[in-house]
């Protein structure tokens, strides 16, 4: 879900010719999640091949993902590793959102309102083991590079564009300006109809709201994020207020008289000291035609005539620059 920061964050648009020959950062989890969720029938019933095996991610990976590299984007994916502890209690009642949303949907289905059903099906979307090694194994016969995370992908897709070997991270998630993603872009997964990019860059978003990195952590914090339920009746620009008026979350805790659940420099420790990895390399390779035709057509019921087109995309740049690797 990520931290709640629309009332005070401002983006800017950008088009995809902007984003041409940049290497972007997506945040795998993030986006397969929204392939999950949006690519489904009328009814709601994710796409399944004839096992019952749900393939809603490999059709947003496959189409998307050649759609970005026809625009001249390098995409690299990048994976969570280990949660933390703190995480535990936001997943558990994502679960549970799920499980009674799974109930709404068997009810809307059974009493034939198809719009209601819908809308519940998008908010049982679940990302098994199994939907993650899938998509690995997809990406890794399109020649697209992923990264195993240690910790939050996030906060991994973040290290890389402060490091320089990425221009920005593709999230719906404000979480990666808070690990220190110096851009991220918004909307730039978004399958169906036209997407709007918006790009946020966090130096700005720190200029106009006068503070530091670590004063927005605080903000976020007393918001509340993944790891912490924040404090009642305390949004962004109530947040941002107290803080920019204290200095710092301890301060305003002080002034507050409130405790948080969590340790506050264990929360500001998952923000600002998190568990990365510089182990890793960015290499693009030539997509295998037949393997990802056999994977998708073969074993899970994709058309073979629309995989061959969506690889014809890979194939124009092929052609144009004579391998893919050299393009890259």
């Amino acid at each position: 879900m990520g931290v709640k920061f629309r009332d005070i964050i401002t983006t800017e648009s950008i088009k995809f010719e902007n984003l041409e020959g940049k290497v972007v950062a997506l945040d795998a989890a993030n986006i397969i999640y929204q392939f999950l969720s949006s690519i489904r029938q009328a009814d709601g019933t994710p796409l399944m091949d004839h096992r019952g095996k749900v393939t809603s991610h490999f059709s947003g990976i496959l189409y998307r993902t050649t759609s970005l590299i026809e625009k001249g984007i390098k995409p690299v994916y990048v994976f969570d590793g280990a949660s933390s502890d703190l995480k535990k209690s936001t997943q558990k009642k994502r679960s549970e959102i799920k499980k009674e949303s799974h109930k709404k949907w068997k009810e809307a289905l059974d009493e034939g309102r198809i719009e209601d059903a819908r809308k519940f099906a998008v908010r049982t979307s679940r990302m098994s083991p199994e939907i993650v090694s899938g998509s690995k194994k997809l990406l890794e016969l399109m020649g697209i590079p992923y990264i195993q995370a240690k910790g939050e992908g996030e906060a991994q897709a973040s290290y890389m564009v402060e490091k320089g070997d990425a221009w920005c991270v593709g999230s719906q998630d404000y979480d990666c300006m808070l690990f220190g993603a110096t851009r991220m872009i918004k909307n730039l997964t978004i399958t169906g109809g036209k997407a709007n990019l918006e790009l946020i860059t966090l130096k700005k978003v720190l200029d106009e709201l006068d503070i530091r990195r670590e004063q927005l952590v605080d903000v976020a914090i007393l918001v509340g994020t993944d790891f912490n339920e924040g404090i009642k009746g305390i949004g962004a620009k109530k947040g941002l207020n107290l803080i920019k008026k204290y200095g710092d979350l301890f301060k305003v805790l002080e002034h507050l008289k409130v405790d948080l659940e969590v340790d506050p420099h264990l929360l500001r420790d998952i923000f600002l000291k998190h568990d990365l990895t510089s182990d890793y390399q960015l290499k693009w390779k030539t997509p295998d035609k037949e393997e990802i035709i056999e994977f998708l057509a073969g074993e899970h019921d994709f058309s073979e005539d629309r995989v061959s087109n969506a690889l014809d995309k890979l194939k124009k740049i092929d052609n144009s620059q004579s391998s893919l690797e050299k393009w890259f």
